[in-house]
């Protein structure tokens, strides 16, 4: 943990990282801080969109603003799990077998269109999403500190997709849908076409010093009556009568740190209902599961999204 000092300065960069994404991801705000609540509060992140709203720029844009390592993978129907993770193979001149790490060993991994990839190969994330280490001929290894998974999917074109499963949903922290932009910010990005994001994107943060900004997210105080009215708002998701499955502990582990995450974000050393409030739907959307009759029902849009207002209007706010 660094000094008070140092991390009230490490605090004045997020300001400075937020305008540098938001110059390439222009008019969505908000998109932008919870891409970053994400990222302090050690989460993965999902981005969901229709094709060509910038679910891949802002990967990369927020890549750009710390001074990691970056790898990217294609997802394709044909890729295998020795293709992310890594494959062992036999080195003629020493005699021995060698490891040769894959683009996994890196801090941010981007997925692209990770529901082309097969279930099989999807799977090879699950361990490092969650334990941050792979296991692989025998050994374990650890990732290098920060590791975040950014993952992009198209919903809305099914041919030749993989939808993922329950259990791999669960490992990321936050669902976000980025959406057509105002016409204000699309006639921006019509005519800065040309622009580049190596010059619009400034790196902000050195891996240290991000490593102790989310070390002090973790001291962000949670009252327990807020505690209370998370638990409150999980046990409706595992009640009500439109979802068939509820949310897990590890989505109330998760909206917990993503709530102290934005707390620091906004600089409070504390959290309020709002953060729960303005959390609830991107941490939650993507774990509940519709019943078939309230799928079949539903209309177009984020029916997950309209039954968590439903719950969170029904649970009582904490004075």
């Amino acid at each position: 943990m660094a000094e008070p000092e140092t991390l009230i300065s490490l605090t004045a960069k997020l300001p400075e990282m937020e305008s540098s994404i938001g110059r390439v991801l222009r008019g969505k705000a908000e998109v932008v801080r919870l891409s970053l609540v994400c990222l302090l509060a050690r989460g993965h992140l999902l981005i969901e969109d229709v094709p060509g709203v910038g679910k891949t720029t802002l990967a990369h844009a927020l890549s750009r603003s710390v001074s990691c390592g970056f790898q990217r993978i294609q997802c394709t129907s044909d890729m295998l799990p020795g293709d992310i993770l890594g494959v062992t193979i036999y080195n003629a001149k020493t005699g021995a077998f060698e490891f040769k790490p894959g683009p996994v060993f890196t801090n941010f991994l981007l997925a692209d269109e990770i529901n082309r990839a097969t279930p099989k190969t999807q799977s090879a994330l699950l361990e490092v999403m969650n334990e941050r280490q792979i296991s692989i001929d025998g050994r374990t290894m650890k990732m290098t500190d920060p590791f975040l998974v950014i993952a992009t999917q198209n919903p809305v074109e099914h041919h030749g997709t993989y939808p993922l499963p329950e259990s791999q949903l669960d490992r990321f922290l936050m669902r976000l849908r980025i959406g057509y932009p105002d016409a204000a910010s699309e006639r921006e990005i019509v005519r800065n076409h040309r622009s580049g994001m190596d010059a619009e994107v400034s790196t902000v943060l050195t891996p240290q010093e991000l490593t102790s900004l989310q070390a002090m997210v973790e001291e962000v105080r949670v009252d327990e009556a807020l505690v209370d009215y998370m638990l409150a708002i999980v046990e409706e998701t595992r009640r009500h009568e439109s979802l068939s499955l509820g949310v897990s502990p590890r989505a109330a582990q998760s909206l917990y740190r993503a709530a102290q995450a934005l707390a620091a974000l906004e600089g409070r050393e504390y959290a309020i209902p709002d953060d729960i409030k303005r959390l609830a739907g991107p941490v939650f959307a993507h774990r509940v599961v519709l019943h078939q009759r309230a799928a079949l029902s539903a209309r177009s849009g984020d029916a997950a999204g309209r039954v968590l207002d439903d719950i969170l209007s029904r649970v009582e706010v904490p004075l």
